[in-house]
């Protein structure tokens, strides 16, 4: 087919990605502010346009990756947004990914289009550009319903962490206080989680048992009809 007399239009497709991180007691979104127009100065998901011949995971990743530095996270698509008002630059489809990362252990940075890059904490956003606070909102809930019956959530952690730690997690991003002894009594049914015969060090409390997620059981388990659910 000869695309150059193709009769139909072709509006653009760009990639935009919600990363969420976790601190001590908040859940954070990372955000860019957009050198150029339109809404320059603005703030903003990571993302841009796609190239020619490019899987979209793939441009999803490049874009995150040229502008805050972050590369080898978990991203999945979310939704694609596709009113023909959404940009000022004329009818664009965007095609949406959420990625889960702990925060302290990865260094971002503004770079290519973005001036700056920041976390900012989900609850206390600053107006953002184009559609982006609709597509973080549907970020959250997807976090929010999946975080129940797919074990995601470890991506927010550190590789080794406490029940504690975990706990918070789920508390943090589903909004409610859970029962600690039947929050443990579930996880560590579960069969999952490994113990690293260690303790955490430095801290001014009492030194709680230090875990990590079994992927490779669990992906195993998940093939033998393991129900996940918290």
């Amino acid at each position: 087919m000869n695309f150059s007399v193709y009769e139909y239009p072709r509006p653009a497709v760009t990639v935009d990605t919600v990363v969420f991180g976790l601190d001590d007691d908040c859940l954070k979104v990372l955000l860019i502010k957009r050198r150029h127009a339109p809404f320059a100065g603005s703030w903003a998901l990571p993302g841009g346009f796609i190239e020619e011949n490019e899987p979209l995971e793939c441009a999803a990743r490049r874009e995150l990756a040229e502008e805050t530095g972050l590369s080898d996270i978990f991203i999945e698509q979310l939704y694609t947004f596709g009113d023909p008002g959404r940009d000022p630059r004329g009818h664009t489809i965007s095609v949406c990914y959420y990625g889960l990362v702990n925060l302290s252990e990865h260094e971002i940075r503004g770079a290519s289009d973005a001036s700056e890059a920041r976390w900012f904490a989900v609850n206390a956003l600053p107006e953002l550009a184009f559609d982006h606070d609709e597509i973080i909102r549907m970020a959250l809930q997807r976090l929010k319903g999946k975080v129940r019956y797919q074990p995601i959530g470890f991506e927010l952690l550190p590789q080794k962490f406490t029940l504690s730690q975990l706990q918070r997690l789920y508390e943090i991003i589903l909004e409610k206080p859970l029962d600690k002894r039947n929050f443990r009594k579930k996880i560590l049914g579960m069969d999952l989680l490994i113990d690293l015969n260690e303790r955490q060090q430095d801290v001014a409390h009492r030194a709680a048992r230090l875990y990590r997620f079994d992927e490779e059981k669990y992906n195993l388990l998940i093939k033998n009809g393991l129900n996940f659910e918290i």
